[in-house]
C-alpha cells in the first residue's frame, strides 16, 4: 500500500488486545490511522522517576547478611572418596557430619570426578567448597533420591524426590569454588516430564482444595522431577562460583529463605524448566555478576501457586538483581511468575544482558493466580534479539477456570535497548485488574513486527520511547494510555 509522503499516524490504544494484534503491524507496513480510546479519567501528573527507589536497592544489598562458616576444611578425600570411584557420596556425607559436629567448616570437593549415587543434605555452618578441575556428578538412579522430603514443586507444597543439593531449617551454608556440578538431567529426567501431567495436574487440585500438606505424598510412579539445588526455610545463604550444568529441573531454587547471595555463577542447561535462579516467598536476596545459558527463565521470581500460595501467604520482597547475562529462545531472561500468588514486590533489577531471549522483561500470570506484584524497577538492559521485550500479561497458559487476575502497579523500565524483536511492547491488563502506573523512559527497539499492543492499562506513560526509529508519544495529556507512533520522512 503506497505511504503518505510526509506524514502517518497509528494511533494504538487500550481497547481490545484482540483488534490491536491484527491492527498494529509493523510501522512500515501501516497506513492511515487505527484508534480507539482508553479508560476514561484525568491521569496523574508524573514526571520521571527519582534516584529514591535505586538508593533503596543499595539499601537492601547492604543489608544482606552472608553466612558465617569457620574456615576449618574437611577433604572428602580424608574421608574415603577416590577420583572416578563409583560412588564418593558417603564420603561426602561423612566429611559433612565431620564438619557439623566440630562447629562447621568448608567440606572440599579437590580437583577430580567425583561420582554422587544420591544427594547431598547440608548442615548448618557448612560450605560445599569445589575447588578448581572439580567435577561433581550426580547419578540418573531415581531410587537414590529417596527418602521423600519437604518441597514445593511448581508453586504447590508437596513430598517428592529430594533435591540433589539440600537443606531446610538450616543457616549459615554455602556452595563455593569454581568447580563443576553436573546433574546429568536431559538424559536420565528430562523425560519424566512426557508423563507427568496426571501428577502435575493431581497435585495442583490438592493446592486448591487445600488437602493436607502431609498427604500430598509423590515419588516412585508419579515423575515429578527433582530439582537441582534447593533450600527450605534457611537463612544466609551463599552460592558463589560454582559452574552448573545439566539440570533435572529447576536449578537453583530457595524456598522461604532470608538472605540469599547467588553470584559469579554460571548455568548451562538446554532443555526446558531449567530456571536458573528461582527466589520462591523469599526475602532479602541478591543476584549477580551470574550468567544463565538455560532452556527456560534466567532468573524468575516466584511465590507459590493459586490458592496454595495464598494460605502459605508470603511474599517474594526485596530482591536486587544486577549485572547479568542471559541466553535462550525458550522463557524469559527476567521473569516474575507465573507462580507468585503469595505476591511480589520491591524487586531492583539492572545491567541485565540479554542475547536472544523469547521474553525479555516478562511479568505472567493467569486468572488463577491472585495476588499483586508491585515496586518493580528496572534499568540498563541490552537485548540483541527478542521475541517480546517488555510484556505484562495475565494469560499465561495452565489456566483452570479461576477469575481471580493478578495485579501488576507501580513498575518503572529505563534505559532499554533492542536490536530486533517480534512485540515491543505488550502491556495488557484484565478489565477488573487493569495494570496500573507503569513508566518507561528511554527505550529503543531498532526493529520490531508489531511495536505495541496495549490494553486494560491506567497511568501508563512512555518517555522518549523510540521503535522502528519513530517516537512513541501520547495522543493527548487527557488520555495516556492511548499513544502514536508518528513517522516523519
Amino acid at each position: 500500500m503506497t505511504q503518505p509522503a510526509l506524514t502517518r499516524r497509528l494511533f494504538l490504544t487500550s481497547v481490545s488486545s484482540v483488534g490491536l494484534a491484527s491492527a498494529v503491524g509493523c510501522a512500515g507496513e501501516q497506513s492511515g490511522k487505527t484508534a480507539s480510546r482508553a479508560a476514561e479519567g484525568t491521569p496523574q501528573s508524573r514526571s520521571s522517576p527519582s534516584d529514591l527507589a535505586w538508593r533503596r536497592a543499595q539499601e537492601i544489598v547492604d543489608g544482606i547478611a552472608e553466612p558465617n562458616i569457620p574456615d576449618a576444611a574437611f577433604s572428602i578425600v580424608d574421608f574415603g572418596a577416590t577420583d572416578g570411584a563409583a560412588d564418593s557420596r558417603p564420603a561426602a556425607l561423612a566429611a559433612i557430619a565431620a564438619a557439623s559436629e566440630a562447629g562447621g567448616g568448608r567440606v572440599i570437593f579437590p580437583k577430580g570426578l567425583w561420582e554422587m549415587d544420591g544427594p547431598l543434605h547440608l548442615k548448618s555452618k557448612i560450605a560445599l567448597h569445589l575447588e578448581e578441575g572439580a567435577h561433581v556428578r550426580f547419578s540418573g538412579r531415581p531410587d537414590a533420591y529417596l527418602p521423600l522430603v519437604f518441597t514445593r514443586w511448581e508453586g504447590t507444597e508437596v513430598y517428592n524426590y529430594s533435591p540433589f543439593i539440600y537443606g531446610r531449617d538450616l543457616e549459615d551454608i554455602a556452595i563455593t569454588g569454581p568447580g563443576k556440578i553436573d546433574g546429568q538431567g536431559a538424559e536420565n529426567f528430562l523425560p519424566w516430564r512426557k508423563q507427568q501431567k496426571p501428577s502435575q495436574n493431581k497435585l495442583r487440585q490438592q493446592g486448591i482444595d487445600g488437602v493436607p500438606v502431609d498427604e500430598r505424598v509423590y515419588g516412585p510412579g508419579e515423575w515429578l522431577r527433582p530439582q537441582f539445588i534447593q533450600f527450605v526455610n534457611c537463612r544466609r545463604i551463599l552460592i558463589d562460583g560454582p559452574r552448573i550444568f545439566d539440570s533435572p529441573f529447576w536449578v537453583i531454587h530457595p524456598v522461604y529463605c532470608d538472605h540469599v547471595t547467588v553470584r559469579n555463577v554460571y548455568v548451562k542447561s538446554d532443555h526446558i524448566n531449567s530456571d536458573g535462579v528461582d527466589p520462591d516467598s523469599s526475602a532479602n536476596v541478591l543476584i549477580e555478576n551470574c550468567e544463565f545459558d538455560v532452556g527456560d527463565d534466567g532468573v524468575a521470581l516466584k511465590a507459590g501457586r493459586d490458592q496454595d500460595g495464598w494460605r502459605v501467604a508470603k511474599p517474594t520482597r526485596r530482591v536486587v538483581i544486577r549485572n547479568n547475562r542471559y541466553s535462550g529462545n525458550t522463557g524469559g531472561a527476567l521473569a516474575i511468575g507465573s507462580e507468585m500468588s503469595g505476591g511480589v514486590e520491591e524487586v531492583f533489577v539492572e545491567n541485565f544482558t540479554m542475547q536472544e531471549t523469547h521474553h525479555g522483561l516478562y511479568f505472567k500470570a493467569n486468572l488463577d493466580r491472585g495476588g499483586r506484584i508491585r515496586d518493580v524497577h528496572i534499568r540498563n538492559i541490552e537485548m540483541a534479539s527478542a521475541g517480546t521485550v517488555l510484556i505484562f500479561t495475565n494469560d499465561y497458559h495452565s489456566y483452570r477456570g479461576g477469575n481471580y487476575p493478578t495485579t501488576f502497579e507501580d513498575v518503572t523500565v529505563k534505559n532499554v535497548r533492542c536490536d530486533k524483536t517480534q512485540l515491543g511492547v505488550s502491556v495488557v491488563g484484565h478489565p477488573d485488574a487493569p495494570v496500573r502506573n507503569v513508566y518507561v523512559e528511554d527505550l529503543t527497539i531498532n526493529a520490531a513486527d508489531t511495536p505495541l499492543r496495549i490494553d486494560h492499562v491506567k497511568d501508563l506513560q512512555f518517555e522518549n520511547v523510540m521503535i522502528n526509529g519513530e517516537p512513541v508519544e501520547a495522543v493527548d495529556k487527557t488520555a495516556p494510555e492511548t499513544f502514536e507512533i508518528i513517522t516523519r520522512h
